[in-house]
């Protein structure tokens, strides 16, 4: 495969991924922002969710400060945000439109009809959240219906190997940020851990990556945060854990090598991460401090996508 065409995929695979994240960073804040004052505690949480997308300082360039107003329309439709939603799906349609050949008709499909029904959508419009909900469902849909698609009907080839390193590079990241920032942004310091405003931010942080009703099967009791770190870092039966996309990682590289007859350094960069990952514990990873586990998994997770890009993609 031509290293453009893999680099195509390769992008429109995160992009995909990374719209469907912001719609669940979205719909959790708005959750949180609607509790009572008596539970929501003195957070802004859309401050956390410009920090947790990762673009806070492009974010207080734009505007002057983060309300429900300005937060969604920065990460939904701001063509000043080269990772708004809107985005995104013209990224990821330019994308698909380079490869239209490598992609199958129902993933085209998906991408397409997106991008097309995006236009229906404004900021002003988004006002009531029944209206925002609808359009966040819109996104989520998308990027279940891509996934799904690419899943369900691809060829098992280099193709399809380059797509899934791509959703799963942007998976571990997003999954990692979203952790970190509850740790560093979130929770006050004089709420007390156990409180109310730190149930409902778990809660609201499992429901972000669809893994609350996962928790209570797995752990069989309420909320504490050492065991939702524990379902997010370790846990390989959770698909958005950063464990399951290394192991996926590991899986789609490994399959990429054999098709090409050698290994190089993101086979052994993804197996070193992978090998880390297994041999933790969540007690030793709350010892040590969350926030350095996090930050230094995101800078190895950065070296592994430019190693894959500089491996494969250029």
């Amino acid at each position: 495969m031509l290293s453009r065409t893999a680099d195509n995929l390769f992008w429109l695979a995160r992009y995909v991924e990374r719209a469907e994240y912001l719609a669940r960073i979205i719909e959790a804040s708005t959750r949180l922002a609607n509790l009572p004052s008596a539970y929501a505690g003195s957070s802004n949480e859309w401050e956390s969710a410009v920090a947790t997308a990762g673009c806070a300082p492009l974010f207080y360039q734009n505007y002057d400060k983060a309300t429900r107003e300005t937060v969604i329309d920065f990460l939904a439709f701001s063509p000043d945000n080269p990772s708004s939603i809107r985005s995104c799906f013209e990224v990821a349609r330019t994308n698909a439109r380079s490869v239209r050949t490598a992609l199958t008709m129902d993933m085209w499909d998906a991408i397409n009809s997106a991008w097309l029904d995006l236009g229906k959508y404004r900021a002003s419009n988004l006002k009531q959240d029944e209206q925002l909900g609808g359009f966040l469902s819109f996104v989520k849909e998308t990027g279940l219906r891509f996934d799904g698609s690419a899943y369900r009907t691809m060829l098992r080839s280099d193709g399809y190997w380059f797509s899934r390193l791509g959703v799963m590079i942007e998976r571990a990241d997003n999954t990692a940020r979203i952790l970190d920032v509850k740790y560093h942004v979130l929770l006050p310091d004089a709420e007390h851990i156990g409180g109310s405003l730190d149930y409902f931010q778990w809660s609201a942080i499992l429901r972000a990556v669809s893994a609350l009703t996962a928790y209570h099967w797995v752990y069989k009791e309420s909320l504490k945060p050492w065991l939702v770190a524990d379902l997010l870092i370790l846990n390989d039966q959770m698909p958005r854990s950063l464990a399951a996309c290394y192991e996926s990682l590991v899986r789609n590289l490994d399959s990429l090598s054999l098709a090409y007859g050698r290994q190089g350094p993101a086979q052994r960069a993804a197996r070193a991460i992978r090998t880390k990952l297994e041999n933790a514990r969540i007690d030793d990873v709350f010892q040590s401090g969350l926030h350095e586990f996090v930050s230094d998994f995101i800078a190895d997770n950065n070296r592994l996508g430019a190693a894959i890009t500089q491996q494969y993609l250029t």
